[in-house]
């Protein structure tokens, strides 16, 4: 019998970790381990809280599914998302804290989405007269978690729309899809809004007025840095898939000891030809992987200059300096000295 082929959307690693480090953060405070939660997902705790880690929307999921059995709160979304500030949302939230007005904040938020490891995908709607309105959308029918991903996402936007424009902002009214949850009555005292569930789409609606709102931390030269950086960060049209997304991660944990095919086949209980294989479906090679992060690596080192030349190449795997400048000579086209020069 043949399957489907899998949504790529789904298991394409192109999502951060942001909302899965704020889950295991919670896990801790509350003494819940949640190293089972990442169980048959190829991924640890440790990657999880690495910035460079991306993750599929199915391994994302599982782990929210996992986390809302293991932590006492059924209002975990609620929770989670007034933790959230401007500086959770990073260089994006920058980006926005930059913009002329909170029009354009908003544009750039919905613009740059992704590379804050939402696990919703969300336009701009302005069919309501005299309002915005953000819709999000669920990538996969799993209702389980749908109000959770609705809380956390709504919540978060709130307190970063607060931190932009100040604590009197509020919308004028939040949709939900599902049906009122236990705890409903939470909603409207943190929201300061018209609450409705069983409504057809997933939506917050904002008053125009406060689009032309002018933001007082606009800065134009930050807001083109910011944006550039913003730019670099989101997500090719062609993502990693997750048995490649594993290995670079891997990779990445041990660079220094410069593991072979076999060790990592090893730490992921696979024989070597499993995973070559797995690689290749996935249009992928091992060596090009690995030479891809000591070339990231050691450039990333270079620029920051506070390492030998040779001390760079231990760290990226080279037990001899003159094996290591043939090695970026190769990757690059220019030498490691050179590369420094140019900054």
């Amino acid at each position: 019998m043949q399957h489907p082929p899998a949504d790529p959307r789904l298991t394409t690693a192109s999502n951060a970790t942001n909302i899965l480090s704020g889950l295991c953060q919670l896990a801790d405070e509350q003494a819940v381990a949640c190293e089972p939660w990442f169980s048959g997902l190829r991924l640890t705790r440790a990657q999880i809280d690495d910035a460079g880690v991306r993750v599929s929307y199915r391994q994302a999921s599982r782990i929210v599914q996992r986390a809302l059995r293991a932590l006492p709160f059924p209002d975990l979304g609620l929770r989670l998302g007034s933790r959230q500030n401007i500086g959770n949302f990073g260089l994006l939230g920058l980006a926005m804290m930059t913009a002329r007005t909170f029009g354009e904040a908003v544009g750039i938020g919905l613009q740059y989405a992704p590379i804050s490891g939402g696990l919703m995908d969300v336009e701009m709607d302005a069919s309501e007269p005299g309002a915005v309105a953000m819709v999000a959308h669920q990538r996969a029918q799993e209702p389980q978690i749908l109000p959770f991903l609705c809380e956390e996402l709504f919540v978060s936007t709130l307190m970063l729309c607060r931190g932009l424009v100040g604590a009197e902002f509020a919308p004028r009214r939040l949709e939900l899809t599902y049906a009122a949850p236990a705890y409903a009555a939470q909603y409207r005292p943190l929201f300061g809004c018209e609450i409705r569930f069983g409504m057809p789409r997933n939506r917050v609606i904002i008053d125009g007025a406060w689009m032309q709102r002018p933001l007082p931390t606009y800065n134009p030269v930050s807001a083109q840095q910011a944006l550039a950086l913003c730019r670099a960060m989101m997500p090719s049209g062609q993502g990693a898939s997750e048995i490649v997304a594993t290995v670079r991660n891997l990779l990445r944990e041990r660079m220094a000891e410069s593991p072979r095919l076999a060790d990592i086949a090893a730490d992921l209980h696979l024989t070597e030809r499993t995973l070559r294989r797995q690689l290749s479906a996935a249009g992928a090679g091992f060596k090009e992987i690995h030479d891809q992060l000591r070339s990231e690596r050691a450039r990333d080192l270079l620029h920051e200059g506070q390492l030998s030349i040779a001390q760079i190449g231990a760290r990226v795997g080279f037990r001899d300096a003159r094996e290591f400048r043939r090695a970026f000579k190769r990757w690059t086209g220019v030498a490691p000295r050179e590369a420094r020069g140019r900054g």
